[in-house]
């Protein structure tokens, strides 16, 4: 890759590009399946069976009222998402990570469900993170390209201002 090329025409940034999207659709599906499936739970106890006793095993009414907030949490993280906000993706990372451990706790009520939920997590929390960390800021006024100047003072030339583009984050 080039200093010319940015992060968003190579192949990770348009596959990351391309999932965060559609973790944002995902997200909010999910997240509306996550609200029936606790209606459900909260409505009627006996809609999931459990087999042998578990470690982290709760009532099923309190897995209904789980499901149901982290699902309206997620509806909203998804629609951030979805309107590329920063502070949706780094939500998204977070609500993805406690779905991770939810339906991981939730395996003995719905096995083939939670499995999915939790690879589907997996792929979100690695589009966002991606997407969060590989976001470069838009060339400031003044900039010229390879060949320009930064700005009318000369300080940072094009290829300067490329390579630190294009440099690991900072923080701090």
């Amino acid at each position: 890759m080039s200093t010319t090329d940015t992060y968003e025409d190579s192949t990770k940034g348009q596959w990351a590009t391309g999932v965060a999207g559609f973790a944002g659709i995902m997200l909010v599906v999910v997240a509306g399946l996550e609200i029936l499936e606790g209606l459900a739970a909260i409505a009627n106890d006996a809609v999931y069976v459990t087999g042998i006793n578990y470690t982290y095993e709760f009532d099923v009414t309190a897995w209904g009222w789980t499901h149901v907030i982290l699902g309206a949490i997620a509806v909203i993280v998804g629609i951030a998402i979805i309107r590329d906000q920063t502070w949706g993706m780094i939500a998204g990372i977070a609500i993805a990570f406690i779905s991770t451990l939810t339906n991981f706790a939730f395996i003995p009520y719905y096995p083939i469900w939670s499995f999915l939920v939790v690879a589907f997590n997996v792929l979100v929390i690695w589009a966002l993170c991606s997407r969060i960390f590989n976001e470069v800021p838009e060339p400031p006024a003044g900039y010229g390209g390879d060949a320009g100047t930064y700005g009318t003072s000369g300080s940072m030339s094009g290829a300067d201002y490329e390579r630190q583009r294009m440099s690991p984050p900072h923080f701090g």
